[in-house]
């Protein structure tokens, strides 16, 4: 007999059950999770934690996630719906998806610990957050003449590069937090045994070498390198 193929495990996928007035509301405890993650990392996120700080039991939280693995779908949903996407008013079809890019690697490094649960197997991309979100960048790319097929494919190609970046720069920021030091701090002090080391190597030594640019500035100007990059390569594709 054909075995019976089973349903993607989601909290998007799963009907809520039916209650009369819970004490705690979904609302409640991913607002409370995002809090507690945002505060101690991924590290402290458990439900007996969060069901203590919301002065409730873990038995409470489970009338509305089956574990924790579905918690944090929630929370990452909530995550993306701080995202803006602007409107194409007055503002090319580029314009409007820097706009968007750049408030998309903004909230990714305000909630550091996002990194780490990314891309992570079992978390489904259904949450209304991010269908609201992709929707409206599509609307961005066909403004721009963009058929669906091609800004459907645009849109993929620029998230990647964001939340690829910004992982990176939130592991770096994450790094930085446990050390005490600020970001300025760290390559001042890492800098001398970084032209001591590529010494060897004229190329990296002339980089090393060349009048340094604040952090926290040169972070952000890469970022934006690299989009405009991904950008040209996207306006190749326009008739």
């Amino acid at each position: 007999m054909p075995v019976e193929e089973q349903p993607a495990m989601s909290v998007w996928t799963r009907p809520q059950r039916r209650r009369d007035q819970p004490a705690l509301s979904r609302a409640q405890i991913v607002a409370e999770a995002l809090r507690l993650l945002d505060s101690e990392g991924i590290e402290a996120l458990s439900m007996r934690k969060l069901g203590a700080r919301l002065d409730a039991g873990a038995t409470s939280l489970y009338r509305h996630v089956a574990n924790k693995d579905e918690l944090l779908e929630l929370v990452v949903d909530e995550v993306y719906g701080q995202i803006e996407v602007p409107d194409t008013w007055g503002r090319t079809w580029r314009q409007a998806v820097t706009a968007c890019a750049e408030s998309a690697r903004a909230v990714l490094l305000r909630h550091a610990w996002i990194a780490s649960v990314l891309g992570q197997v079992g978390l489904a991309y259904l949450g209304p957050n991010v269908m609201r979100l992709n929707e409206r960048m599509l609307t961005l790319f066909e403004a721009g003449k963009f058929s669906p097929a091609e800004a459907d494919r645009a849109l993929a190609t620029v998230m990647a590069y964001v939340i690829g970046t910004a992982t990176t720069e939130a592991a770096w920021l994450t790094t930085l937090s446990r050390s005490g030091r600020s970001e300025q701090e760290w390559v001042d002090g890492l800098r001398p045994a970084l032209i001591e080391a590529t010494k060897p190597y004229p190329r990296l030594h002339a980089l090393a070498t060349a009048e340094p640019e604040e952090a926290e500035r040169s972070r952000g100007d890469g970022f934006r390198y690299g989009l405009d990059r991904v950008l040209d390569g996207l306006q190749t594709r326009l008739p």
